[in-house]
């Protein structure tokens, strides 16, 4: 299990410092693209290696509905 970041962690994956707000919240934009993008990589190979929607949605700490709602069941749409 992945222990939740704390905001030292975070600035440094955004690579700024408190000082530049600014530049954070693009750095911050970025990194949710590219999570959002691996969610979706993720989600596609857990359904092909057989993981349910219950299963996936127990993973991302959201409904079943919700899982099916953004990923429509079966179908594998690999654009977020």
């Amino acid at each position: 299990m992945v222990d939740r970041m704390d905001m030292v962690d975070l600035a440094r994956l955004v690579g700024t410092s408190e000082d530049d707000p600014l530049t954070a919240l693009r750095s911050l934009r970025q990194l949710r693209l590219e999570l959002a993008r691996a969610e979706v990589v993720l989600v596609h190979r857990a359904r092909s290696s057989g993981a349910s929607g219950v299963q996936i949605a127990e993973a991302l700490g959201v409904s079943k509905q919700a899982v099916h709602k953004k990923y429509g069941g079966r179908r594998f749409d690999v654009t977020p």
